[in-house]
């Protein structure tokens, strides 16, 4: 029997994400949205259905706005929310994404009590968070996708700069999904050899700071909406990692409980993903400066908590 992906929010996350799961077999997908957007829902997953013969899969693709449709899945994707644009303020992203996964989550764990939660809303570090609380979900079954599109960037960047093979870079990034992310510049290597071999210290600290502002970059030059094709990749990695039980190292949002100092909240680490979704946070050694960033890229995750829980939620 095939597993089930559900994938929540048909928009270009999602529905990226979903055309990923179908292309690699990973699972049957359910891609839902409101009723309102449930002909383009229907639409869309039926084109994903039609490709499926040219990719050489057998999967089962369904478009809907019903959750009853979710029932049973294994793993669940939460992209539903309105994204980062020119003018928005902080405030309304996060009342409006906030409301929108409580909705959504208290749905979901209705239908699939054993599903694993991978959310992808911003502000994600606080969205996890409150996705935590409402499912009641051990740990181990809720988690965030940043870290992976945040090591993404990081990777890219090096690429370019370099010339060399993005398969050869091995880096990770810490922290929250913002700008006081941490790229650990010290663990950075290319084919084993330490990057600095390769850049001065100049050219790295540049490479940190646009991969900080990775996502700001992306929303500036398209002008309406934010990235997708990245953050998709990075979700359904995450996804193949657990539906197949891979045991990647991977960095993800995951609850701390005195990892790296820090307790009660959801912060990107480097973890152990597997069928149990996250299996074990990896605590790395980190020297005074790294220790710093990190709790200073904590001490963002906690404002944005302490906003949300102000507003209610």
């Amino acid at each position: 029997m095939r597993k089930k992906l559900s994938i929540i929010g048909a928009g270009f996350v999602g529905a990226t994400a979903a055309h990923r799961a179908v292309a690699q077999e990973l699972a049957d997908v359910v891609l839902v949205d409101i009723e309102a957007l449930q002909g383009k829902t229907k639409g869309k997953a039926l084109d994903l259905a039609e490709a499926a013969p040219v990719e050489g899969v057998d999967v089962r693709v369904t478009g809907t706005s019903e959750y009853d449709d979710t029932a049973e899945s294994d793993v669940v994707v939460i992209t539903a929310g309105i994204p980062r644009k020119p003018g928005l303020s902080r405030e309304d992203l996060i009342y409006t994404n906030a409301k929108i996964a409580r909705d959504v989550t208290e749905k979901v764990v209705a239908r699939s009590p054993k599903a694993i939660l991978i959310y992808v809303t911003n502000p994600l570090d606080a969205i996890v968070y409150l996705g935590h609380k409402v499912s009641g979900f051990p740990k181990n079954r809720v988690m965030g996708q940043a870290g992976v599109l945040d090591t993404a960037r990081y990777r890219a960047f090096i690429g370019m700069e370099t010339g060399v093979s993005v398969r050869d870079v091995q880096a990770m990034v810490l922290g929250g999904h913002g700008d006081d992310m941490v790229p650990l510049t010290r663990y950075t290597s290319i084919g084993g050899i330490p990057l600095t071999e390769f850049l001065a210290q100049e050219k790295i600290e540049a490479i940190v700071a646009r991969t900080r502002k990775g996502g700001g970059e992306i929303v500036k030059l398209l002008g309406d909406g934010s990235a997708y094709y990245a953050p998709a990749a990075g979700t359904i990695q995450m996804v193949e990692a657990i539906l197949k039980d891979q045991k990647r190292v991977l960095p993800v949002t995951a609850y701390l409980e005195g990892e790296y100092g820090l307790s009660n909240m959801f912060v990107g680490v480097p973890a152990v993903l597997g069928a149990g979704g996250v299996e074990k946070v990896i605590e790395v050694e980190l020297n005074e400066t790294e220790r710093g960033m990190l709790r200073k890229s904590a001490a963002s995750v906690r404002a944005t908590l302490d906003t949300l829980k102000n507003m209610g939620f």
